[in-house]
């Protein structure tokens, strides 16, 4: 004896709710983009943090804002980028869900160097405000040289890994136009084998063809983020299931799509 099993009209109507309140297309894209830029907040850093990594910093006078300033922002920007990997996985997850989930961990990997790098400076801020002198000296430069060798990792190396990552799901999936997922997919080899000369010593953290290396991942991060906001996603078929679940949400709960 066979027996069927109907869903009952309280659980069709919670699914057409839970259907019906899906974020779109259009407010994913437009959320990662202003992510994506938001990004960009910790440039200043390169300045700000300039008197804190010196070597006489902690004996020295002066304001700690500087200092305080570029690490909001650097938590601004790890939070940033966890963001967008988070925001934009349930859309990159219909390509492929394992590197869509990859990206997620990796974001989420850049982000806790970050902020274990922004914990260092603090430190040396710490130091300097309890007054140690010259007995802290030893202190704060291991600990401007430790902050030097996470940035390394976590904005070096990760952000390649995200971004070839992320580079790839969006060529394949066509979200955005394949010239700028290029650009990303090119620029992160680049930023690689620049983190990996100065890991042997072949050129310098701070030359400047390590900061040009890094100039296309950039790039590409700033583009996408300009191109999410003032365009959005692409006709991509991995969107084409939204219609089908907002029709699906329609039938099964028809008043949602009466409500204002």
């Amino acid at each position: 004896m066979t027996q069927t099993t109907a869903k009952t009209p309280q659980a069709g109507q919670f699914q057409g709710d839970r259907e019906a309140f899906q974020v779109s297309p259009r407010k994913t894209a437009l959320v990662a983009g202003v992510l994506y830029l938001l990004t960009f907040v910790s440039i200043p850093t390169l300045f700000l943090y300039v008197p804190v990594r010196g070597a006489n910093y902690i004996t020295g006078a002066g304001s700690d804002t500087a200092a305080i300033i570029g690490g909001i922002s650097e938590i601004i920007v790890a939070l940033a980028g966890i963001g967008t990997a988070v925001v934009l996985f349930p859309v990159l997850k219909r390509q492929n869900e394992a590197a869509a989930l990859g990206l997620v961990a990796a974001r989420i990997l850049e982000s806790g160097t970050i902020v274990v790098g922004v914990a260092f400076l603090m430190s040396i801020v710490t130091l300097r405000q309890a007054g140690v002198g010259a007995a802290g000296l030893v202190t704060g430069h291991a600990l401007a040289v430790l902050y030097d060798r996470i940035f390394l990792q976590g904005q070096s190396f990760m952000p390649a890994i995200c971004d070839l990552l992320i580079g790839i799901l969006l060529y394949q999936s066509r979200l955005v136009p394949r010239g700028l997922s290029l650009i990303g997919i090119v620029g992160a080899p680049i930023l690689l084998a620049s983190y990996l000369a100065v890991m042997f010593g072949l050129i310098g953290q701070h030359a400047p063809v390590a900061a040009l290396s890094a100039l296309p991942v950039a790039l590409f991060e700033f583009s996408l983020g300009v191109y999410l906001v003032v365009k959005g996603f692409q006709p991509s078929p991995i969107l084409s299931s939204d219609t089908r679940d907002a029709s699906a949400a329609t039938a099964t709960n028809p008043s949602a799509s009466r409500q204002p």
